[in-house]
């Protein structure tokens, strides 16, 4: 059912993981990265995909980012030329290139046929696909990745602690472990040092027992965003765009300043039909401002929110490199010292780090969007802001709300 719904052709299997993370991390430590290879990636990207570069300057391999344009994503020329320039120089050079497909903070999404282009100069890809695949339709035919991570919670809401590396068995055989458990073996000699894995590939890689009471939900769940998935990018083209519009004409009542700014991407269009794709994703990142035009604590925000039953979130959503490109902080970002905290970062900026994030998906509905723009206008309003402001500063610290 998982290769099916992603139009997987023969030579995929699948692998079940706790999480994209879990799935990211098993390409990370078993790709044999060595001396003269690469690791090419976009500085908008989850830490879960940063996080393997760790893997590659162990192994010897070059680090190389593609930069975020100011709205989060990259531009493809650009991307391109990283490529070229950081390609492998002999068929036994070994290079990887993480494409993030849909950014969780900045909303924009990559184009897929980089991956391909990628492939052509001799890399093996691998494909970010959490935040994409819950509101994308995804073919391996017509995008043949070497590896996609996905997180099914992220999908369909249930269940949790479920994701799969969904791979071509080609490149499994050409992995690595650095290490064996239960469930991946098949002779194990003690005392001693031989080990014989298990014969089939998948098996190999799934590390003790899969979370198989919760898996056929994974199954029901799969069906359920199948039968809605052709109509959803509409549906969510018609939350985004009246969520947006609200938020951008939103004015303080002292002085007429802007409440909100928005800083990811915004969909180029308004979809009109069922079957069409957005050109981003259907989350909104943005900064409440106060009638001076200062960023209001994300802390404060979050507090308010949590009061009025909305859930949001609120920081850098894992994502440093996405973060400061919308924050316009890459100076910040180039200036840091080896230890340096959160706590540093904040002090330096004289105010919290991060961004506000509202997601919508399939259990999104207009009332939902409804309640956050009535929490939006809360912030404009003077005597109601300020009510919440004093509400929250007698909140001791450390107190859950």
């Amino acid at each position: 059912m998982v290769l099916s719904s992603f139009q997987a052709p023969r030579g995929y299997t699948v692998i079940f993981t706790a999480n994209a993370t879990g799935a990211l991390k098993l390409i990370g430590e078993a790709f044999p990265f060595r001396e003269n290879g690469s690791f090419v990636l976009g500085t908008d990207s989850h830490n879960s995909v940063h996080g393997i570069r760790e893997f590659a300057v162990r192994g010897g391999a070059k680090v190389h980012y593609i930069p975020s344009t100011p709205t989060g994503g990259f531009e493809p020329s650009i991307a391109k030329d990283v490529l070229r320039s950081s390609r492998p120089n002999s068929s036994s050079t070994l290079s990887l290139f993480a494409l993030t497909g849909q950014s969780n903070i900045s909303n924009s999404k990559n184009p897929l046929s980089i991956l391909r282009y990628a492939s052509s100069l001799g890399y093996y890809t691998l494909l970010d696909a959490a935040a994409l695949a819950p509101t994308s339709v995804i073919s391996l035919t017509e995008t043949p990745v070497d590896a996609m991570a996905v997180s099914f919670y992220k999908m369909f809401g249930y269940p949790t602690g479920v994701g799969a590396l969904i791979v071509k068995e080609s490149f499994l055989a050409m992995l690595k472990r650095p290490w064996f458990a239960g469930g991946t073996v098949d002779v194990v000699q003690v005392p001693g040092m031989l080990v014989t894995r298990a014969v089939k590939l998948h098996e190999q890689f799934e590390d003790g027992t899969v979370n198989y009471l919760t898996l056929s939900a994974v199954t029901d769940g799969l069906r359920f965003l199948s039968a809605y998935l052709p109509f959803l990018p509409l549906r969510l083209s018609c939350l985004m765009h009246f969520l947006t519009s609200c938020m951008a004409v939103l004015r303080h009542d002292t002085n007429g300043m802007p409440v909100v700014k928005i800083l990811s991407k915004l969909p180029s269009r308004r979809l009109k039909s069922v079957g069409e794709q957005s050109d981003t994703g259907s989350t909104v990142s943005f900064v409440i401002l106060s009638p001076s035009g200062d960023m209001l604590p994300n802390t404060f925000i979050e507090h308010v929110a949590t009061m009025r039953n909305i859930s949001l979130r609120t920081g850098c959503m894992c994502n440093p490199g996405g973060a400061s490109a919308l924050l316009g902080i890459e100076n910040v970002m180039d200036g840091l010292c080896d230890g340096a905290t959160l706590r540093d970062l904040e002090s330096d900026l004289g105010r919290e780090l991060g961004v506000v994030r509202v997601s919508l998906g399939l259990g999104s509905d207009w009332g939902d969007v409804w309640r956050v723009i009535q929490l939006l206008e809360g912030f404009g309003d003077e005597s109601q802001r300020m009510a919440w402001w004093d509400a929250w500063t007698q909140v001791p610290i450390g107190q859950a709300v």
